[in-house]
């Protein structure tokens, strides 16, 4: 498909997916995941205030990433820090300048392979919910179309989120929100439960997850408790390495593409 039609479905998947009762963090993965495909950018994360103000890790493409965002929230420094604080884009197209700037996250991410970062807010007027950051392995600034598009997949997401609401509303998707960072909690305990007994990475455990609840039309984080339990219902997923290998063993997980519920 050529890109700018990947590019119009993408918009419309953002602007579709937030209904009542949507999945925030299925649907941030699906924004980082989109964000990799389309754009000239390596890996991508998010993250989303809570119900406090506070900051939090929300979603990312690749493990590397997921543990560069949790730096920059464990040592208060990095560009989606930045971009979230100032309700402004971040770049910066060579890292190895930027260890006076942000020390520990910028030497972290040279050590994982990246060279060059950007960072967009997710903000409505007044309104900042988090930010969205963009992560490339070759020096350079993206391009002026891939930020504007960078910034037009961040600016849909915030306006699906708050268009339209009542300081009530707002409220209660203050508590949905802080739901999904709760959930996120669960996920990542179930990923290592997954990663130790299957005998797999991060990501894969993820996949597994993702496509166990799509098959099965559940919840991620419903499957992640029943993992965190060794809930007999999702006894397919929890085997082990050697009964994974096993001749007939099935696992259930398909591939987690867009339309898990989570």
């Amino acid at each position: 498909m050529p890109r700018e039609q990947e590019l119009a479905s993408t918009f419309v998947q953002l602007a579709d997916t937030l209904v009542v009762d949507f999945d925030v963090v299925d649907f941030l993965h699906m924004l980082a995941r989109r964000s990799v495909e389309l754009l000239d950018v390596d890996a991508a994360g998010l993250m989303l205030t809570d119900h406090h103000g506070n900051l939090r890790f929300m979603a990312a493409s690749t493990e590397s990433a997921r543990l560069l965002e949790l730096l920059q929230l464990q040592n208060e420094q990095g560009p989606c820090l930045e971009a979230y604080r100032g309700g402004k884009q971040v770049s910066c197209p060579d890292l190895s300048c930027a260890l006076h700037r942000w020390p520990r996250f910028a030497q972290a991410a040279l050590g994982e392979g990246y060279s060059s970062i950007q960072a967009v807010p997710m903000r409505l007027r007044e309104h900042t919910v988090g930010a969205l950051n963009l992560l490339r392995h070759e020096p350079g600034r993206l391009t002026e179309a891939d930020i504007a598009i960078a910034q037009g997949f961040a600016d849909v997401a915030t306006i699906s989120i708050l268009n339209s609401r009542t300081a009530e509303e707002r409220e209660r998707l203050a508590e949905q929100l802080q739901t999904a960072l709760n959930s996120r909690v669960i996920i990542e305990q179930a990923k290592g439960v997954l990663s130790e007994r299957r005998e797999i990475d991060m990501n894969d455990a993820f996949g597994l997850l993702r496509g166990f609840a799509r098959e099965h039309n559940r919840r991620l984080s419903e499957v992640a408790r029943a993992v965190v339990r060794r809930d007999s219902n999702v006894a397919t997923l929890l085997v082990s390495a050697h009964d994974a290998n096993a001749p007939g063993a099935r696992d259930g997980a398909g591939n987690g593409a867009d339309g898990a519920r989570a």
